[in-house]
């Protein structure tokens, strides 16, 4: 359960960060490093920690998530990507986690020379066709970001994870404000479509802080996770 959890949490920060960038503000921004800290709770009680870490390396980014539940679990998600004009391409995605004393591995790696996306969770490898385009869970957001800056959202957009590639797409749903314990924000309200019933995630993004999610709620029938902002260092206006 708490290997979901976390996997579910790093899904939810990294897909929604920027969402609908050009429909609050004129104010665009070129992709930029940035941190930004989170508080996790489950259920309702507060359990841990979270943090978004994007940083550049000559041509290279590396974007980060990495999350704590207590002395419970912990898990560590690493994209690579390079940026060419205002597209992602996509070169490996990595994810370990810890639940007590059992490790979990996956890893992702994009091959567009051979034509072949390469996956290995745990020791179980597996091996899909490439195609342009397709984005990890984290870089996603990233996607995203660049698009709106340059017409919009597609209607939908290829992830890889494990096992597959999936399509996956997103609703805006109104405007709310946010109080967290880094301030008070207005937010843009964005609800990710999910194919099993009983389950829904919600993100709320901050025009103010570049769109990034101040808070992240996920209810899965009886369970629900959640993120909130704590700390954030990056572009604002």
């Amino acid at each position: 359960m708490a290997q979901h959890v976390l996997k579910t949490m790093a899904m939810a920060t990294g897909v929604s960060a920027t969402l609908l960038l050009a429909g609050f503000s004129s104010q665009t921004f070129a992709m930029s490093p940035f941190q930004a800290s989170y508080q996790f709770n489950y259920n309702g009680k507060n359990l841990g920690s979270a943090t978004r870490t994007l940083s550049k390396s000559g041509n290279g980014w590396n974007y980060v998530f990495a999350a704590k539940a207590g002395g419970i679990a912990s898990a560590t998600e690493t994209s690579r990507f390079t940026l060419n004009g205002d597209q992602i391409s996509s070169t490996s995605f990595s994810r370990t986690s810890k639940i007590l004393v059992h490790n979990n591995t996956m890893s992702i790696n994009f091959n567009p020379s051979a034509k072949t996306i390469t996956t290995k969770k745990d020791n179980e490898p597996r091996t899909f066709a490439w195609k342009s385009g397709v984005l990890d869970e984290l870089n996603a957001e990233l996607q995203l970001r660049e698009d709106l800056k340059n017409g919009g959202l597609k209607s939908s957009y290829s992830i890889a994870d494990a096992k597959e590639v999936e399509s996956r797409r997103f609703v805006k749903q109104g405007a709310e404000k946010v109080k967290t314990s880094y301030g008070t924000f207005d937010t843009v309200k964005v609800v990710m479509k999910h194919d099993k019933p009983g389950r829904e995630t919600i993100f709320w993004l901050a025009p103010k802080l570049d769109y990034l999610p101040v808070k992240v709620s996920h209810v899965d029938k009886k369970t629900s996770y959640g993120l909130l902002l704590t700390g954030y260092n990056g572009p604002s206006n």
